[in-house]
């Protein structure tokens, strides 16, 4: 895939996008990694910093039903018979605007027997002294009716130490349980009394995680925060809005090479497999559009 990348500064903070993707390549605060990057050509890996879009996480066996119309997309997750974060992640977006400080990009997610409409989809990454706020925009372009969910998909960095040594603060009451082999959706439960109950800042140890989590806790502008943190004294926290009432975290486990590089934080509209069961499934109506933003900024 053709790469052109895009470098932005403000203050003590330097980005790195890529049309690949749509994709955060890097994010470092006085030359510190706050988000696990990867290298400028070729694949990237485990979907690092992509826009996953117009569902996020899994659809299991690539198919559903909307509006009385069956649909199928491409399996790219084999191993579990799932079409996962959606159909832009392989996609070469477009520049649409550059500056010292902030770049735009978009692509167009095309209708087809594996989505009902056409979309046009854009991302703002712009740097302040806030850190990085980015927001995804899309508009339903086409003629008919169609299901949408998003969410960014970054690896955060806490530090220099092991992500088992670090202490991990999220705010959310619930987790979806998935079943062992597909990770798909079973049913609620809470955090209570649970392994996954990070309510209170705590150290992660061995725990693997790769669930959804909703009941987020919320300030009174509406705003959800994780909080990442190494024992060197270091740390990177998300922040999202209201239009994300879920958010998956993944330890980053892998079978082979690698594993356990970063924590996957990403705000989701909808949960895993929300094409079939419809929760919190959005729906855009041909002219309608849809926003979220969310800002990853450093610690310590």
């Amino acid at each position: 895939m053709p790469s052109t990348e895009h470098s932005i500064a403000s203050g003590p903070y330097t980005a790195l996008v890529t049309t690949r993707g749509g994709a955060l390549r890097e994010l470092r605060h006085q030359g510190r990694d706050l988000v696990v990057g990867f290298g400028p050509e070729g694949r990237i890996p485990d979907y690092r910093g992509v826009m996953c879009v117009p569902w996020p996480n899994r659809l299991a066996d690539g198919r559903y039903t909307y509006a009385g119309k069956d649909f199928e997309a491409a399996i790219n997750e084999p191993e579990r018979g799932s079409a996962l974060h959606g159909l832009a992640t392989g996609m070469n977006w477009e520049l649409r605007q550059a500056a010292a400080d902030s770049v735009v990009l978009a692509c167009r997610v095309g209708a087809g027997r594996h989505y009902p409409s056409d979309l046009e989809v854009s991302v703002t990454y712009s740097l302040g002294p806030g850190g990085l706020r980015s927001t995804v925009s899309t508009v339903n372009v086409g003629q008919a009716a169609a299901p949408y969910g998003v969410c960014p998909h970054p690896y955060l960095v806490a530090g220099q130490g092991k992500l088992d040594d670090w202490t991990l603060e999220l705010p959310a009451h619930d987790f979806l349980e998935v079943t062992p082999d597909r990770l798909l959706p079973t049913g609620m439960k809470s955090v209570e009394g649970h392994a996954f109950d990070f309510r209170s800042p705590r150290q992660l140890g061995s725990l693997k995680i790769d669930h959804a989590f909703t009941g987020i806790s919320r300030d009174e502008q509406g705003l959800a925060r994780v909080r990442v943190q190494d024992p060197a004294g270091t740390g990177v926290e998300l922040e999202w809005g209201a239009e994300w009432p879920w958010v998956q975290i993944h330890t980053a486990d892998k079978p082979v090479g690698p594993d356990r590089l970063g924590l996957a934080v990403e705000p989701m509209t909808c949960p895993p497999d929300s094409f079939n069961s419809g929760t919190d499934l959005l729906h855009l109506k041909p002219g309608e559009s849809h926003a979220a933003s969310w800002t990853i900024r450093a610690l310590g």
